[in-house]
């Protein structure tokens, strides 16, 4: 399996400074410095963690999103695409994915999120990634639905700082020994939220979700130009 950012079609994705994001479209196995980040900090929760939870996934055209301090990984995220192979939220919650599946909608998952506890302006750093994967989901691909699977004691931050909903009690997750829920949103619902709040930083307070830390459209367009 290819290990990802060693890729040369990576490039930076913030025109504007900070954390520079880069880019592997080739998903492969999640390797190196970037699972190194998302081993750590999941074992910062106590979760437990193997190699086979980030299979290849080629065929399906999933990704990985990454961010860079300089020569250090400090965020990461996998964008997975419905396909053959499936979501891994299929394992839990597979009844709930089919009757959206049933009614058309085209599904996609977040995953594997990390963000290193010492990275500087974290939640920007999370609002990016975030923001970068939605443009390969939904600006590109066209996916109409988001799902992420997530620990209980983390709902309450996703529900308020992002919007998404609960749409399950928790159940117990063998592929990190811990329980998880189910929570998801529609992509139009961010598209939204990213027209009213996106590149007004000074609104997070009042906004009181992470949207105002998105990128504004002109960056937006800027980013989407760049994405292979």
């Amino acid at each position: 399996m290819m290990p990802i950012l060693e890729e040369s079609c990576r490039s930076a994705l913030n025109p504007h400074g900070g954390p520079a994001l880069e880019l592997d479209s080739d998903f492969g196995s999640l390797e190196g410095d970037a699972y190194d980040l998302v081993e750590r900090r999941y074992g910062d929760r106590g979760l437990a963690l193997t190699r086979e939870r980030f299979s290849s996934r080629n065929e399906d055209g999933d990704i990985v999103c990454t961010a860079r301090n300089g020569d250090r990984i400090v965020g990461t995220m996998s964008v997975r695409f419905d396909g053959v192979g499936g979501l891994h939220t299929d394992l839990l919650f597979g009844a709930e994915l089919a009757e959206w599946r049933a009614e058309g909608v085209r599904l996609c998952e977040f995953g594997s999120l990390a963000v290193d506890r010492h990275a500087v302006e974290s939640r920007a750093l999370l609002a990016q990634i975030f923001h970068l994967g939605y443009l390969h989901a939904h600006r590109r691909a066209r996916c109409q639905r988001l799902v992420i699977e997530v620990n209980p004691r983390h709902v309450a931050f996703y529900r308020r700082w992002l919007g998404l909903l609960p749409y399950t009690t928790a159940r117990h997750n063998p592929r990190v020994n811990a329980p998880a829920v189910l929570m998801s949103i529609d992509f139009e619902t961010i598209r939204e939220q990213i027209a009213l709040w996106a590149g007004r930083p000074g609104m997070l307070s009042s906004a009181r979700c992470l949207y105002p830390l998105f990128w504004d459209e002109a960056t937006e367009a800027a980013m989407l130009a760049k994405l292979p």
